[in-house]
């Protein structure tokens, strides 16, 4: 398996948010505030994040062991006293998100480039992992010899 799939912390991460207030608006965006789709092409693994309204230089990559963490901070709009909020959904803050890498992927060489609010790793196959040709090396025939 190439992208472990499943994360155990999500589902408790739902249900803090939910218990204390982490709604839509909230400071305590967790991994849904980083939706993101995983597929593989052309000998790589692919995940794309949405991270709209997020400065690329305000996104941090880290790869530690087979752990990637994606962090990005999407600042509160400016607020006063003369405005009066009538809806507030979209999530500001801190948001992180850990993807779980297996152990054929070749985690040092992910590219990472951010365009358009959606933020594009590729994560290349390790050449081990790799589906490779097998040479079949055909031996004389009994006859061949005797003749």
């Amino acid at each position: 398996m190439a992208l472990v799939r499943s994360d155990p912390f999500r589902g408790m991460d739902r249900l803090l948010q939910q218990l204390w207030g982490g709604g839509p608006g909230s400071t305590l965006a967790g991994p849904l505030a980083m939706p993101m789709d995983a597929y593989r092409k052309d000998g790589a693994f692919v995940i794309q994040m949405d991270l709209p309204g997020v400065q690329a230089d305000s996104i941090d990559l880290t790869v530690e062991e087979n752990v990637l963490t994606v962090k990005a901070e999407r600042p509160a709009p400016p607020s006063s006293e003369d405005v009066d909020a009538v809806i507030s959904e979209r999530p500001y803050g801190s948001f992180t998100r850990q993807v779980f890498l297996g152990e054929n992927l070749d985690s040092g060489n992910i590219r990472a480039e951010y365009d358009a609010g959606v933020l594009t790793l590729t994560v290349p196959v390790a050449e081990h992992a790799k589906p490779r040709r097998i040479e079949v090396a055909a031996r004389p025939s009994q006859q061949a010899l005797s003749a």
